[in-house]
C-alpha cells in the first residue's frame, strides 16, 4: 500500500520540493499552506505521516498538533523548524511528535527520517515501553499500565520521559551509555543524535529530582551516561 505523507507548510517551493521527492520515493504526498487547511485535508484523506512546519502563520505546529492528537492520535507527526531555539521546547515538553528535522534539510535525509518513523509505527511500542516494571527504591515504573510513581504519588510522564526512566530502571545501579538510551528509546535511526537525550534528562529530572541541579536519583558519569539510584545511594560523578 502505497504511504500518505501530508506535509504542512507555508512556503509553496518546499511544499513542492518535499511533495515531489517523496513521490520519487514511492509514497502518496498531499500538501496544505495553513494547520487549518491541513486538519481539514486529514479529515478527509487520512495520512500515515505528518510533515508539520512549526513556523506556520495563524495557527502554528505547536497548537496544531493538539488538534491531530485530538483527531488522529496514532498518526505520526515529524516537526519542521527553522528556528533552533524551539528545539528545547519541542524535545523537552515532548509535544507529541515522533521526530523532528531542521530547515534547511537534504531531501534524502528527510525522506529517511519518513521511512524511518513509518517503521517505527509498524513495529508499535519500543522494547523499553513493552518490558516488565521496575522498582529503584521509592520509584516504580510499569509500562503496561503507563503509570510511574514516587513513594505512591504518580509522577505525570511524557511518553519518552517514561521510557528513559524505564529503560534506566531496568539497568539500576549501573551506568546506561547515551547511545543505549538513543537506541532503546528513540531507535538506532536516532544515532549520533544525543541532545534529545540530555533534553529528555533534564526534563526528567525537574519532575522527579528534589533539586534538578543536584540530581540524586539520575547520576550523570560523564562521559559514559546515566544510571537511576535510589536516594542515597548515589555515588559521586
Amino acid at each position: 500500500m502505497t504511504r500518505h505523507i501530508l506535509i504542512v507548510d507555508d512556503d509553496a517551493l518546499m511544499r513542492r520540493s518535499v511533495s515531489l521527492h517523496l513521490e520519487q520515493n514511492g509514497f502518496r504526498a498531499s500538501t496544505a499552506s495553513s494547520a487549518e487547511d491541513a486538519l481539514a485535508l486529514a479529515r478527509r484523506d487520512r495520512p500515515d505521516l505528518i510533515l508539520l512546519d512549526i513556523g506556520l502563520p495563524g495557527m502554528d505546529g505547536l497548537q496544531a498538533i493538539r488538534h491531530f492528537q485530538r483527531d488522529m492520535d496514532d498518526v505520526p507527526v515529524i516537526f519542521v523548524t527553522a528556528r533552533r531555539r524551539e528545539l528545547d521546547t519541542i524535545l523537552g515538553l515532548e509535544m507529541g511528535a515522533d521526530d523532528y528535522i531542521t530547515k534547511p534539510f537534504n531531501l534524502d535525509i528527510l525522506t529517511a527520517h519518513v521511512k524511518a518513523i513509518l517503521r517505527r509505527a509498524e513495529r508499535g511500542a519500543t522494547p523499553a515501553a513493552a518490558a516488565a516494571p521496575a522498582t529503584v527504591g521509592d520509584i516504580f515504573i510499569d509500562p503496561a499500565a503507563h503509570v510511574a510513581t514516587i513513594a505512591g504519588k504518580p509522577v505525570d510522564l511524557t511518553a519518552k520521559e517514561f521510557a528513559v526512566l524505564h529503560t534506566l530502571a531496568l539497568a539500576a545501579g549501573n551506568v546506561v551509555s547515551t547511545e543505549d538510551i538513543l537506541s532503546q528509546v528513540w531507535g538506532a535511526e536516532f544515532a549520533g543524535e544525543p541532545q534529545v537525550v540530555y533534553v529528555n534528562i533534564r526534563w526528567l529530572r525537574e519532575k522527579i529530582e528534589a533539586d534538578p541541579n543536584a540530581p540524586k536519583r539520575i547520576v550523570n558519569v560523564r562521559g559514559v551516561g546515566y544510571k537511576l539510584v535510589a536516594p542515597g545511594n548515589a555515588a559521586t560523578a
